[in-house]
C-alpha cells in the first residue's frame, strides 16, 4: 500500500493486531514506501513522514508529531530516524519501533555498500574518476548551505554569534577536540541562561523550506508507562546489544585490529552526534584520516558525496569510511570479507543507540521537555554547532580545491594551508555551478549533485587538467 491508496480518514480500519492502533502488516508497508524516498536530509526526510503519516494516512495528528520530533531534536544522532522509531512506537509499540527504525536505514545501507564496492574496485578508471571529480565541489556547496541553514535559524543573538566563532575556532585552528567542543558548549548554553534568559529565543524549527516546526506538544500519552522495571530491562538488553558485536571482534581479531578500534570510535561518535551528521563529520574526517589513516581527505569527500546520493540518514557515510578503512587493513580475512565486516558492524555500532535513546527517553518525555535546563544547554551546543560545519566546510574546500594541504604549527595555533601551486580550476568552476544551483536556482541536493557528477564526468573525458 502507497501512501495514496489508504482508506478515507474516517473509513473504520481493519482490526488491529494487539491492540495496536494500525494493523502491524500495514504499518509495515508503509514505513517500507517511506523508506524508499529518504532523500534530501532530515528535512526532506521529516517531510516524507509528516505527509505521508500526518496529512495522508492521518494516523498521527500534527500536534503528536511535532511533539516526537522536538524530543529526537534533544538527542545526539540522526534525528529522522529517531522520530520513525519513536512514531513506530506509538503505532505498533516496541516491534513498530525496531521495525520502522530497521527500514528507514536498510536501502541506504544496501545502496552504499553497493557503491563502496564500486569505488574500490573501479575508483581509478577515467570515468568514475570524473564523476567524482564532480561531486566533490558540490558537496563543498553543500556544507555551505547547511551552515547558512543552521546559522539562520540558530544565531538570533550576539552572544550565540560568538558562541559559534569560538567553536570554528577551538576546532580550525586550536584543534580542540570535537566531544569537548560539545561539552563545553553545552555548559556554555546553560550558563547564558542564567546570566541572559532573553537570549534563548523560542527557535522556529522548521521554518522555511526546513520541514516542520515543533508546534504545542501533545499530551496523549502512550500506554506503555515509565517504571524502573522496564527502563532496567531496555537498558540491559540495549547496552549488550550495542557492546556483544564490538566484544566479538576484540576477542576474534585482537584489540588492535581494524575492527576493534572501527567499533569502538563509531561507538563514541554516536554519543555525540547533536546537531546532525555534518556537526560530526569533521571529528570523523579528522580521526579517520590523520589518526587512523583509514582513508585520505579527498575520499571523505567523495564518501559524503555517495552518501547524498543514498537514501537514508547522511550519517551513514561512516560505512564508507569503514569499508575502505577495513579494506586496507583486513587482518587475517580477505579484504572484501574485511571490508563486509567492518561496514556492518560500524552502522551497527551507530544506529543501535537511536533505538536504545527512543525505548528509554519516550515515556518521560513530558517531563523531559518541560526541562529548561536540557533546552538551554542543547540550544547552546546548537549555536556551536554552526561553528563546527563551518569548520567542516573550510575542511572539505582546502581538499577539494587543492591537491596538497599541508599543516604548519605556530605555537598553540595549528594551520591546514593549502600549496597555491596545486589549485584545481576546473574544480573551483564546478563549485561554484553548484552554488549557484543550491542558493540561487534551489535545486535539489541530488538533482545538483546529478549535474556536478556530468559536469565532472565531461571534463575527465575532455582531459580537464587537475581531475
Amino acid at each position: 500500500m502507497t501512501a495514496t491508496d489508504q482508506p478515507a480518514p474516517h473509513q473504520p480500519q481493519a482490526e488491529p493486531d494487539r491492540g495496536d492502533p494500525i494493523p502491524f502488516r500495514q504499518a509495515l508497508r508503509t514505513w517500507f514506501a517511506i523508506s524508499l524516498q529518504t532523500f534530501g536530509g532530515p528535512a526532506g526526510q521529516i517531510a516524507v513522514m509528516q505527509r505521508a503519516l500526518v496529512e495522508e494516512k492521518r494516523w498521527i495528528g500534527q500536534q503528536r508529531f511535532n511533539h516526537a520530533l522536538s524530543y529526537c531534536m534533544l538527542l545526539p544522532g540522526p534525528e529522522a530516524q529517531q522520530l520513525a522509531i519513536y512514531t513506530g512506537w506509538l503505532l505498533n509499540g516496541t516491534r513498530g519501533g525496531l521495525a520502522a527504525g530497521t527500514l528507514f536505514v536498510l536501502p541506504g545501507v544496501v545502496a552504499l555498500l553497493a557503491l563502496s564496492a564500486l569505488y574500490v574496485g573501479f575508483g581509478t578508471t577515467v570515468a568514475v574518476t570524473g564523476l567524482f571529480a564532480g561531486l566533490a565541489p558540490a558537496v563543498v556547496a553543500i556544507v555551505a548551505q547547511a551552515v547558512w541553514r543552521v546559522g539562520r535559524r540558530s544565531l538570533t543573538h550576539p552572544l550565540l554569534v560568538g558562541l559559534a566563532v569560538a567553536s570554528f575556532a577551538a576546532l580550525a585552528i586550536l584543534q580542540v577536540p570535537f566531544p569537548v567542543v560539545i561539552v563545553v558548549a553545552g555548559a556554555a548554553g546553560w550558563l547564558i541562561a542564567r546570566w541572559a534568559p532573553g537570549v534563548f529565543k523560542p527557535a522556529a524549527h522548521g521554518s522555511g523550506d526546513d520541514g516542520p516546526a515543533p508546534l504545542i506538544p501533545d499530551d496523549a500519552l502512550h500506554h506503555e508507562r515509565p517504571s524502573r522495571r522496564r527502563t532496567s530491562r531496555i537498558l540491559l538488553v540495549g547496552l549488550l546489544l550495542w557492546a556483544v558485536p564490538v566484544a566479538a571482534v576484540a576477542v576474534l581479531t585482537g584489540t588492535g585490529s581494524v575492527f576493534t578500534t572501527q567499533g569502538l570510535f563509531f561507538s563514541g561518535t554516536a554519543l555525540v552526534t547533536f546537531g546532525g551528521a555534518y556537526a560530526v563529520l569533521a571529528y570523523v574526517a579528522q580521526q579517520a584520516v590523520q589518526t587512523y589513516g583509514w582513508l585520505s581527505a579527498g575520499e571523505m569527500v567523495r564518501g559524503l558525496a555517495l552518501a547524498e546520493t543514498t537514501p537514508g540518514p547522511l550519517i551513514m557515510v561512516v560505512q564508507f569510511v569503514a569499508f575502505l578503512g577495513a579494506y586496507r587493513d583486513p587482518g587475517a580475512l580477505t579484504p572484501w570479507a574485511a571490508a563486509l565486516l567492518g561496514a556492518l558492524l560500524t552502522t551497527w555500532v551507530t544506529f543501535v543507540p537511536c533505538f536504545l535513546f527512543i525505548f528509554l527517553g519516550a515515556p518521560y518525555i513530558e517531563r523531559l521537555r518541560g526541562n529548561r535546563h536540557v533546552s538551554t544547554a542543547l540550544s547552546g551546543i546548537t549555536a556551536a554547532v554552526v561553528g563546527v560545519i563551518a569548520n567542516l566546510a573550510l575542511y572539505f574546500a582546502e581538499h577539494t580545491l587543492f591537491t596538497t594541504v599541508d599543516d604548519h604549527t605556530f605555537g598553540p595555533l595549528h594551520l591546514a594551508v593549502p600549496d597555491f601551486a596545486t589549485f584545481r580550476p576546473v574544480t573551483l568552476g564546478i563549485a561554484l555551478v553548484a552554488v549557484v544551483l543550491i542558493f540561487k536556482a534551489r535545486w535539489s541536493v541530488l538533482r545538483t549533485l546529478s549535474f556536478c557528477a556530468a559536469l565532472g564526468l565531461a571534463a575527465a573525458l575532455a582531459g580537464a587538467p587537475g581531475i
